[in-house]
């Protein structure tokens, strides 16, 4: 599950507390009917009682993302649209707020790898939150390799208060540097899963070139493929051919050596009475994974090292 909690502090969001509150009850009560995803991945959880939802799963595993004062190590970009600050629109330098990412797992986590992006690559407000990428190396039983699971939040788009040159542009910088930090920390023999806030909905724009840099699989698009080896339910209305562009959250995977993944469900929660309430400005985006023997390395292309 990948999930945007909407946890912005005050004066961004106010009121906030009960509906955080409702989500916490709504973990417990998934677990009990046996449908609480094995691995949540949780964005914009900036507030303190965002953090404290985020950590309330009944999972015993968690682990945070990086917070303001942790800086990159990356060099400023060198895109001179994103070297010229807007000082009206937040982007002073300075990051007042966290990640806001977080991942709670019901297996073991082996090792955590964070990475704020570059302290140019980003545009607008969104440069007031130290937005970052953080991969994580599960144990999960009867696998003999972790399993990878990474998240992210994006530059978004009008809600950054820039024109679209800029905003697109920090997307496609934190785009690069996404790969980047992906080919650094990801094992080529473990399957990876990312998922998070992407802030692509209805950017063809945005989704190219980020697939220029992260050529992995669409969850959404393997399951709407004509022909696939397993079959996959996709438990969402939709319009259109590529869905995907319909929602800021995604799921992208690439397969291991040993293990390959193949989408077999696709649902919401978060988005109806029947499915927790509309608790949050996002639903939450499920995908459930068959565990399949992997091809032949030498049939097998991966962007990974």
């Amino acid at each position: 599950m990948t999930y945007n909690i909407e946890g912005l502090p005050w004066p961004a969001r106010k009121g906030r507390r009960p509906f955080l509150r409702a989500i916490t009850a709504e973990f417990q009560r998934m677990e009990q009917l046996g449908v609480l995803p094995d691995v949540i991945v949780f964005q914009e959880a900036f507030s303190s009682q965002a953090l404290q939802t985020a950590a309330s799963t009944p999972h015993s595993h968690f682990v945070t993302g990086p917070r303001a004062a942790k800086h990159s190590g990356l060099s400023k970009t060198s895109d001179p649209v994103l070297r010229k600050r807007n000082y009206l629109r937040g982007e002073w330098g300075i990051r007042f707020m966290g990640s806001g990412l977080a991942i709670a797992s019901r297996f073991p986590i082996l090792g955590v790898y964070r990475q704020p992006y570059g302290p140019s690559s980003c545009a607008g407000w969104d440069c007031l939150a130290n937005k970052s990428a953080m991969l994580v190396q599960i144990a999960v039983p009867g696998l003999l390799d972790p399993a990878e699971i990474a998240t992210t939040h994006m530059n978004s788009q009008g809600a950054s208060g820039v024109k679209p040159k800029k905003h697109l542009a920090a997307h496609r910088v934190q785009s690069a540097e996404l790969a980047d930090f992906l080919d650094r920390v990801s094992d080529a023999v473990n399957q990876l899963v990312i998922a998070g806030d992407f802030n692509m909905r209805r950017s063809p724009e945005r989704l190219d070139a980020f697939e220029r840099q992260n050529g992995f699989q669409l969850a959404r698009r393997h399951c709407l493929e004509a022909v696939i080896e397993v079959p996959c339910e996709i438990a969402l209305s939709f319009d259109g051919d590529e869905p995907w562009l319909d929602t800021q959250d995604l799921q992208i995977y690439d397969d291991g050596a040993r293990i390959a993944l193949r989408p077999i469900r696709i649902e919401a929660w978060f988005d109806g009475d029947d499915a927790g309430g509309r608790l949050s400005d996002h639903d939450a985006y499920i995908v459930t994974y068959a565990l399949v023997p992997a091809a032949p390395v030498s049939a097998m292309p991966s962007d990974r090292q």
